[in-house]
């Protein structure tokens, strides 16, 4: 998180802490309508029916700072989206519930990605934006690691397999098949990446 929202979000008391989330969720459904060239910071305010005053008292960085929160919030959506599977890597069945999860969460978003067009707003070189994509890469790479000892654990693994580096690959496979979705509307790239990725994990020796 970056340490200007991590700072503000620790001083909030539970109430402050629910309106500033109210915010960011109805600015998020806000920019998955309108776009977030054309959503305005009065459009975010009618919707979530916030006075000036308190959205900049949650957000004195104005527009930037609250775009960064939204994206925060997409960022968190992702992983979001997978669950209870990601966390639950525990069996084979459970491996295709998961990449079933993955499939269907692209398959509904297409080729309009919000938390693409928000990095592209804010900047994806900017120290706020990097962390927002690193976080999420960290925490998705970290939960397919843990599915994959969870299986050498009970011997469905080999355990010579890497788990940090096999789900490095299988999670850069995944983005390099939404990334081709963005561009051409295919989604077979990214079902293949995740089938020839766990078909690996269970057949590496």
């Amino acid at each position: 998180m970056d340490p200007q929202v991590q700072n503000l979000t620790a001083t909030l008391t539970p109430k402050g802490a629910a309106t500033r989330d109210r915010i960011v969720a109805g600015a998020a459904a806000e920019i998955r309508d309108r776009g977030v060239t054309l959503t305005t910071l009065d459009d975010i305010r009618a919707r979530t029916n916030t006075s000036k005053s308190q959205l900049f008292h949650y957000f004195p960085g104005g527009k930037e700072q609250l775009l960064l929160a939204v994206a925060q919030h997409e960022a968190q959506q992702v992983l979001a989206d997978q669950q209870p599977h990601l966390g639950a890597l525990n069996s084979w069945a459970a491996w295709q519930r998961w990449r079933d999860a993955v499939v269907d969460r692209y398959r509904r978003q297409g080729q309009s990605c919000p938390l693409s067009m928000l990095m592209s707003e804010i900047g994806r070189t900017t120290p706020g934006a990097q962390a927002v994509t690193t976080t999420l890469m960290r925490q998705w790479h970290d939960e397919i690691a843990d599915g994959i000892r969870n299986m050498q654990a009970q011997a469905k693994i080999s355990a010579r397999v890497d788990a940090g580096a096999s789900s490095a690959a299988l999670l850069a496979g995944i983005q390099g098949g939404v990334g081709i979705l963005l561009a051409t509307g295919d989604l077979s790239y990214l079902e293949h990446a995740l089938d020839v990725g766990i078909e690996a994990l269970r057949t590496a020796q």
